[in-house]
């Protein structure tokens, strides 16, 4: 009989369509600024880097903000002109941070946020439908942290990441007409570190680093549907369809080097270098407990080649203080694809992107709001997929609103 093949992108999120499946989305002041880091008035510095909690002017200080985010991809078939788009549903990301100096050099934090998720939502008789029709990923990163203040210009803080997700994706089988729904959550685990320098009044700089986290499915479930009730004997399935399958997707490490410079009491400029070490992520193994999907050799194995490199960020942005209460912030940043035309890949499409940010900041007493938004510029490929057969042209567009809420009590 022959093998069922099925190309997959297990908890692969959608929403940033740059690097990979990475989404930076978890400041509205950051996203403001070109989602730079170097920025420790309040605890939303916490994901960023925990070691910024040091330089938190408020002893206690709580975050908490969201964002939608509205995108679509639109693929055409240059030898038969026809063109597919997304009906992709807005996406929410969220976070949260909480800090405290119990004493004076000693930090400790909490940060919860969802670095990783959306949904794409391509037609059901699209070409690329064996791929993908529909895919909705979940994700959450819970990290308690600590940071020590050695003196007044240098602080160390680390992290520990508990990740938790979940993936529910569609896809046509088009060998015996039918249909193949993967459902499951997954876990992993990571850490992070930081520095965070302010060798003068005028001028934060923040160097921290993000482990990768090896996302784990141990439970998935698998389910066929088809047409003819005879073909599941075919797949060592009984009358339900269902199979169960495991799979590992790694979610790799991430440096950052950021700087913030006071230009003067009222104006700021930022910067960020972002190094993503995307090369771990070569290949994704799903092995399932009896549906045949794989190669003679491994019949319940399927090894899709994925074959991304290691990828870039460049973010620059600025912050101006009208008053003591009205801020104005302004940013720009360019966020590298971690694959070529020749791996490109509907379920998590991803370009060389141009992102353009904004937001406005008010502070009243202990309380503060503030209000982001961006607009991204994908740069159109040439898909060029042999693996896959896939090939055509893709294009996309996103753009992102975000309003988050801060307390400085003490």
């Amino acid at each position: 009989m022959k093998k069922i093949l099925v190309s997959t992108a297990l908890l692969a999120g959608v929403l940033s369509y740059a690097g990979g499946f990475r989404v930076s989305l978890q400041g509205v002041k950051q996203l403001a600024m070109a989602h730079t880091s170097a920025h420790a008035e309040d605890a939303s510095v916490a994901f960023f880097n925990p070691a910024g909690m040091s330089f938190i002017p408020s002893r206690l200080s709580i975050v908490a903000g969201g964002f939608g985010a509205s995108n679509k991809v639109t693929f055409q078939n240059l030898n038969t002109l026809q063109s597919t788009e997304t009906d992709n549903p807005m996406g929410t990301p969220i976070y949260a941070a909480i800090t405290y100096k119990p004493i004076e050099k000693l930090s400790v934090g909490f940060s919860f946020s969802t670095p990783f998720g959306s949904t794409i939502e391509w037609p059901n008789d699209w070409e690329g439908k064996e791929m993908v029709q529909r895919l909705e990923l979940k994700s959450f990163y819970f990290q308690p942290m600590v940071s020590y203040k050695f003196n007044d210009w240098l602080a160390f803080g680390a992290s520990y990441i508990y990740a938790r997700g979940s993936v529910n994706w569609d896809k046509a089988v088009t060998q015996f007409g039918g249909q193949l729904n993967l459902d499951s959550k997954a876990s992993g685990h990571g850490y992070g570190f930081g520095f965070y320098f302010r060798p003068d009044p005028k001028l934060d700089v923040s160097v921290a680093y993000r482990s990768p986290v090896d996302m784990k499915a141990k439970d998935g479930t698998a389910t066929f549907k088809f047409p003819s009730a005879s073909i599941y004997p075919l797949l060592g399935l009984d009358a339900s369809g269902k199979d169960g399958f495991t799979a590992t997707l790694p979610l790799v490490e991430e440096y950052t080097v950021g700087l913030t410079y006071k230009v003067t009491p009222k104006w700021l400029v930022s910067a960020d270098f972002n190094y993503h070490g995307w090369s771990r992520y070569t290949q994704l193994t799903l092995d399932f407990a009896k549906a045949p999907v794989g190669n003679q050799a491994d019949p319940t194995v399927s090894v899709s080649p994925k074959n991304f490199r290691n990828s870039k960020t460049f973010r620059l942005g600025t912050q101006y203080a009208f008053t003591d209460m009205i801020y104005g912030r302004l940013g720009a940043y360019y966020d590298e694809s971690p694959y070529s035309d020749e791996n490109f890949i509907p379920e998590t499409p991803s370009f060389n992107t141009y992102v353009v940010t904004g937001g406005v900041g008010f502070k009243l007493k202990q309380f503060g709001v503030d209000v982001a938004g961006g607009y991204a510029m994908p740069q159109a490929r040439n898909v060029n997929n042999k693996n896959l057969g896939f090939y055509g042209q893709a294009k996309a567009t996103a753009f992102y609103l975000g309003l988050g809420l801060s307390y400085n009590p003490f």
